[in-house]
């Protein structure tokens, strides 16, 4: 049975995956403008295609991770989502006029989900089940 740490870390980390989607969703009009703003993107012809691709890899990994952190008890793939959330946190855009707007808002509760949900993921319960020869170790 998966600990209590595990089940709420699912549960933060796909309600911010469907935040995320939603924010996508929203700003897909201006994600296409930034593309087709863009004079380096012009002659590979790029459109909606390239930002639904670009979204959907967004989505993809992360669901992969949570697949194998809350489904597998991988600890490598805790970890990579470590590494890619303190990543995306050093270009967290905290700009005031950015911020409090809503889809400025949104980012900010999608981060916060995230932070708490791999905080989660540090607790004992959660450690035990993601480090199995851990508990061999300490047994003997």
């Amino acid at each position: 049975m998966r600990p209590t740490s595990i089940i709420w870390f699912e549960r933060l980390f796909l309600l911010s995956l469907g935040i995320a989607l939603l924010i996508s969703l929203l700003q897909y009009d201006m994600l296409l403008a930034q593309v087709d703003g863009q004079a380096a993107f012009a002659p590979l012809g790029l459109g909606p295609g390239f930002v639904i691709g670009v979204i959907a890899i967004s989505l993809l990994v992360p669901l992969l991770l949570w697949y194998f952190i809350a489904r597998r008890a991988s600890n490598l793939a805790k970890w990579i989502l470590v590494l890619l959330t303190a990543a995306g946190l050093l270009y967290l855009d905290l700009g005031a006029a950015r911020m409090w707007a809503p889809a400025g808002i949104m980012a900010l509760i999608v981060t916060a989900l995230q932070v708490v949900a791999i905080a989660l993921l540090f607790r004992a319960d959660a450690r035990a089940w993601l480090n199995p020869a851990d508990d061999d170790h300490a047994a003997s």
